[in-house]
């Protein structure tokens, strides 16, 4: 927490969405702490597996979780599994949940109809996995839009460095996916910042980069307040603005 609101002051935010780590499996008692210690600016995400009871469930909600994530796109260290996301999600329609999902572009493809038939919102993590060379080429990004269009399905424009084979600074293929996003739906954009990037182990992507990013994504002051303000608002519960 205290290493967070360094960078909220670097990047000027006020607000902050802790999602459990990998390395935590199922145990969300460190996102809860971090939760408490930031306030009512704060939300999270949960790691869960379907053997959590509904006790569990009411303490994490009443803790600020506000959705579950699923982290599946490389099985051998995979917590959880695409199995386990329509149970899941059937459990957390009364929570008013969604479900936050860290898919390959083949797997989205692959469990397009299971996407569809959720009874929950979906927001779908780093650009929905739409890396180069394809981008919005590849099926998934038709998935994706199309998920979108019914209205109950988010996209977080994040991991830039994630989903890019130019790199910094312009991240110029992941900028085209993010634009197109915006273009499509500014409505069902989040941004997020991705500290403090556990998977960059020898170098660490620049955090104020990733923030200005934005501006070129996004122009539009009105549509950039939209995302980081309105949008988190609507997804997240957060208190309105002051």
């Amino acid at each position: 927490v205290r290493d967070y609101r360094l960078l909220q002051r670097r990047n000027r935010t006020s607000r902050v969405v802790v999602v459990t780590p990998r390395n935590y499996v199922t145990d969300n008692a460190v996102t809860l702490d971090a939760i408490r210690q930031f306030g009512a600016n704060a939300r999270g995400v949960a790691v869960l597996r379907p053997t959590v009871t509904n006790a569990e469930l009411k303490t994490l909600n009443d803790g600020g979780i506000r959705g579950i994530r699923f982290t599946v796109g490389d099985p051998r260290v995979a917590v959880v599994s695409i199995d386990m996301i329509e149970p899941l999600a059937r459990r957390i329609v009364n929570l008013g949940w969604h479900v936050q999902l860290a898919m390959t572009r083949e797997q989205i493809v692959d469990n397009a109809d299971l996407l569809r038939r959720l009874p929950v919102a979906i927001v779908f993590d780093h650009l929905g996995g739409l890396s180069p060379p394809d981008g919005i080429g590849h099926p998934a990004y038709a998935v994706i839009r199309g998920l979108i269009d019914k209205g109950r399905t988010w996209v977080k424009l994040s991991g830039a460095y994630l989903r890019t084979a130019i790199g910094p600074p312009t991240y110029a293929d992941a900028t085209k996916v993010a634009q197109a996003y915006v273009e499509a739906a500014p409505e069902r954009l989040v941004w997020g910042s991705d500290w403090p990037h556990p998977s960059e182990t020898e170098h660490k992507p620049d955090d104020a980069l990733l923030f200005d990013l934005l501006a070129t994504w996004v122009p539009d002051e009105k549509t950039r307040d939209r995302i980081l303000v309105q949008n988190p608002e609507t997804l997240y519960g957060f208190g309105a603005r002051a």
